[in-house]
């Protein structure tokens, strides 16, 4: 039977819907994850093989200084070694009301079961962006799903969650598109007139495609009060900046929120108004940032529910625990990135001249003179750069896709792209390496030589800009990349209604 009162890291604890400020940092994330810990170990025969393979007897680990000493699960090590049931407590299926597959990002697709309280808790990370940043409590919200449908965990898991809220008194009406392009801007100029605000649901290079393929046909954006639910793939403030000109969304902050989520464990953080703020100082303040996150890289930067999620760091990647129909303990997503305490986090802004809760406030205009707004929660927050295996190694140096996004998000470059791209390193017939950027091109547009001196210009400045690696390890003269533009759709590099994969093997 399942357990419908089975909400945070341990089994006892019932939080049910949380406030936007309930969480104190005086709460003790570890020791709840060590209940979880002690519970899995006692109930999924899976866990209880895999801690006996490494020669952990669970009894040991009885303290929270004890939690380093618990082998990491991976996926290969972990979820596709054992059989589907033996994952689950008792080793049965029977508390799975359905299960989604993963985007096989990293290799071969894999099952998840999933159940309604799986959802309920994720629901909570969409009630914090559709009332904290969306304000859906207030206004009528049509919510459409541009995920693709089916097994695949995004549109199903994000229509699911928007029903809860629903059914909670959330003035929400959903509509299930898909990744159909022709199909959601049918369902926006259609109904959209009927509501106050219009959310797109979706992977950030699909809605931008989107919101391009509208300004095309003259459809007036700004009509529809458009909102972005993002998920699955880091981007730039100045990303952010450019599709928000293109939908008519002024208030960087509040008109758009990307979700940190897997299929492994569904959501697990999400981006807030004071995040975002947060961010953007640290976008114009490149010092700050790279002393903040150790990187030349800004990364995607979220804010977790310690009541359900409990992050660590392993080297420079991180680690996670959570319950669910598959609860995992201390799971090794291979995400780089790490893990910033809330105050921790007022203090350096703060340290360097800027108040970001004030900063929310006044971009706020329904928060009056409320410190913190419910934009501004008081939770950790994660920061996470994406997965090491998608970055491209090129003479020693790491060259990520966010360096080349920068370069295609240029003014001179915008307008005639997608900003799909795939990066790699080949050979030539002497096997000198080259940098390859494979471009996609807007709806219209048709490959040209002065587009594509443009292109290499503009990519080979955010390098040099944005990767001090890129421009120390590489010799001058193999600096610039080897760009080649296809059309939209590209049956070899960009073939629609799939996930698209910003790195190739050479």
């Amino acid at each position: 039977m399942r357990d419908l009162n089975r909400y945070a890291l341990g089994t006892t604890a019932v939080p049910g819907w949380l406030g936007p400020n309930e969480w104190s940092e005086d709460e003790d994330e570890a020791t709840r994850a060590l209940e979880l810990f002690q519970d899995v170990a006692a109930t999924v025969p899976a866990y209880r093989s895999f801690l006996e393979a490494h020669g952990l007897d669970p009894t040991e680990i009885q303290a929270v200084d004890d939690f380093a000493r618990i082998p990491l699960l991976t996926k290969e090590g972990y979820q596709r070694r054992y059989p589907l049931p033996d994952l689950c407590r008792g080793g049965r299926l029977d508390g799975c009301d359905v299960v989604a597959v993963s985007s096989g990002s990293s290799g071969q697709p894999t099952v998840w079961p999933r159940s309604t309280v799986d959802e309920l808790v994720v629901s909570q990370r969409f009630e914090q962006v559709m009332h904290g940043s969306f304000r859906a409590d207030t206004r009528r919200t049509l919510a459409v799903v541009c995920f693709a449908l089916g097994n695949w965990v995004g549109g199903m898991y994000t229509a699911a969650c928007w029903r809860h809220l629903a059914s909670r008194g959330y003035a929400i009406t959903i509509a299930t598109p898909g990744n159909n392009v022709e199909e959601i801007l049918r369902v926006v100029t259609e109904l959209g007139p009927h509501f106050d605000q219009v959310v797109l649901a979706g992977y950030p290079p699909f809605l931008k495609g989107l919101i391009d393929a509208g300004v095309e046909r003259d459809i007036d954006w700004p009509r529809y009060s458009i909102r972005l639910l993002l998920a699955g793939e880091v981007f730039s403030e100045q990303w952010r900046d450019l599709v928000g000109r293109r939908a008519g969304m002024s208030r960087p902050a509040f008109d758009s929120a990307s979700l940190y989520g897997t299929a492994d464990a569904g959501v697990l953080g999400n981006e807030t108004p004071l995040s975002i703020t947060i961010r953007r100082f640290l976008a114009a303040n490149p010092a700050a940032a790279r002393e903040l996150f150790g990187a030349d890289r800004l990364p995607t930067l979220v804010q977790y529910d310690p009541m359900t999620r409990y992050f660590e760091t392993h080297g420079h990647t991180l680690v996670f625990s959570c319950d669910g129909e598959v609860p995992l303990v201390r799971y090794h997503i291979a995400d780089e990135g790490g893990v910033v305490p809330y105050q921790r986090m007022l203090r350096f802004c703060r340290d360097r001249g800027f108040d970001p809760l004030a900063a929310v406030v006044e971009g706020d205009p329904h928060a009056g003179d409320a410190v913190p707004t419910r934009g501004a929660p008081a939770l950790p927050f994660v920061y996470v750069f994406g997965r090491s295996l998608f970055a491209v190694s090129y003479f020693g140096a790491n060259v990520y896709p966010e360096n080349i996004a920068a370069g295609l998000e240029h003014p001179d470059v915008a307008e005639w792209v997608t900003g799909k791209f795939v990066l790699g390193v080949t050979t030539d017939a002497e096997h000198e390496p080259a940098l390859s950027v494979v471009v996609e091109l807007a709806p219209g547009i048709h490959p040209e030589l002065a587009r594509a001196a443009v292109l290499t210009e503009s990519v080979h400045a955010a390098l040099l800009r944005l990767n001090s690696e890129f421009a120390h390890y590489v010799p001058s003269g193999r600096q610039l990349p080897r760009v080649d533009m296809r059309t939209t759709g590209d049956a070899e590099y960009f073939p629609p209604g799939v996930k698209h994969r910003y790195t190739r093997a050479g």
